[in-house]
């Protein structure tokens, strides 16, 4: 089953705001619409409520990030259970789009949303998806950006369960900020002992007079 656009619907959703920085780039109909992606006839559905809704939505899958990432493993599945729960999907076989060589449909597993509105639909596949993510990689797997002040949101595909940043952009901020306080520790290290060896060759001066 590939599930990876709709878990990374959670994780686009989330992004949307960086509450460290105070930024939220969710403030219009026009941003709730591109979070669906283009030709998304979903987002045709959208209106002004939905910018409050998709809100809403958002905090409480970024409280599901933000348990996962703080070892709280019970926590972060009883989040999304009430998310489960509230926005129902239901799977189907789909493929008539996507045609092989001998134009034969592609079956794949599809989420099918049943919305009262374009946030119920959004909220659906994003909560199955990362559901599914969860299910499959494990708790750990979901993770926040520890690359300060972002905070970001990110799903770890990792073979070795490595990854800490969101993306390649924080990683070497992350590095760079490391490799300079490292420096700069080595560099006051190596000026304590200046001083404490100055001072002792001064105590020794003094007793030798």
């Amino acid at each position: 089953m590939e599930l990876a656009s709709y878990s990374d619907s959670a994780v686009r959703l989330v992004n949307t705001e960086e509450p460290a920085r105070g930024t939220d780039t969710l403030t219009s109909v026009e941003a709730v619409r591109a979070l669906f992606g283009p030709n998304s006839q979903a987002a045709r559905r959208a209106t002004e409520a939905d910018v409050t809704r998709f809100r809403s939505v958002r905090a409480r899958l970024r409280a599901v990030f933000t348990a996962a990432d703080g070892g709280e493993e019970t926590h972060a599945v009883d989040l999304l259970n009430s998310l489960l729960l509230e926005f129902p999907v239901s799977p189907q076989i789909s493929g008539h789009d996507f045609l092989d060589d001998a134009g034969r449909p592609r079956w794949h597993m599809h989420l099918a949303d049943h919305p009262s509105n374009a946030t119920a639909g959004y909220a659906a596949t994003a909560a199955m998806g990362l559901a599914f993510h969860l299910t499959e990689y494990g708790v750990d797997r979901l993770g926040l950006c520890e690359a300060a002040p972002c905070r970001n949101a990110y799903l770890d595909t990792s073979t070795n369960r490595s990854r800490r940043y969101c993306s390649d952009r924080c990683a070497t901020r992350a590095n760079v900020a490391a490799y300079r306080a490292r420096k700069r520790r080595e560099t006051e290290r190596s000026g304590d002992t200046g001083r404490s060896a100055e001072s002792s060759h001064e105590s020794t001066a003094r007793a030798d007079r």
